[in-house]
């Protein structure tokens, strides 16, 4: 099934949120894109905040999505959580101006961005309080856990962007390699 007018208006506002960021968004740029009348994203949307909110709440959706799939491969709850993280990694890597939009600072509320930013926390609170019980994650609050893996996969990524973080450079690791460490860290600490 094709996409609606809707979906469509949604990835041409992707594709310009790449190539020049938020501000090459605007609503009559990605009518035109889109193949249909300068108004038509006006019905859609209510503005370009609203667009915006849109693109952040598909891609939060496509990670949940991801990770739904990683977990019916049957595979280990820790090799679901490793790969989770490492995805996340490689989303905001290649990726820049949809993660940064979609991590950053809302003049807006979206039922659908707030809907989908919680179904992907909780998938990987999910995933973390999976992975604690399979003994791979020390125990306490999934909450607290995953928000800390979260945290520095999304510091890494953030970093490594930046020219701050690289294997054969500074901080002689990529990002992958800190969620790695940090992880091994972790599953030791569940074994003292």
């Amino acid at each position: 099934m094709p996409p609606g007018t809707r979906d469509q208006l949604i990835e041409m506002a992707a594709r310009l949120l790449d190539e020049g960021g938020v501000e090459a968004v605007t609503l009559r740029e990605v009518g035109r894109l889109a193949g249909v009348s300068h108004n038509a994203p006006y019905k859609h949307f209510a503005n370009k905040e609203a667009l915006l909110a849109a693109i952040a709440a598909r891609e939060l959706t496509h990670r949940g999505t991801a990770l739904a799939a990683a977990i019916e491969q049957g595979r280990s709850a820790e090799k679901v959580l490793r790969t989770t993280l490492h995805r996340y990694v490689a989303w905001a890597l290649d990726h820049p101006a949809r993660f940064k939009l979609t991590f950053g600072t809302w003049s807006i509320d979206s039922e659908e961005l707030h809907l989908a930013a919680h179904q992907a926390q909780s998938m990987l609170v999910d995933i973390v309080a999976a992975t604690q019980r399979a003994g791979a994650l020390p125990p306490g609050d999934p909450v607290r856990l995953a928000s800390l893996l979260r945290a520095l996969a999304h510091g890494a990524a953030d970093l490594a962007a930046a020219g701050h973080l690289a294997p054969d450079g500074k901080g002689h690791a990529g990002p992958d390699d800190l969620v790695d460490d940090l992880l091994r860290y972790l599953r030791a600490a569940t074994t003292t």
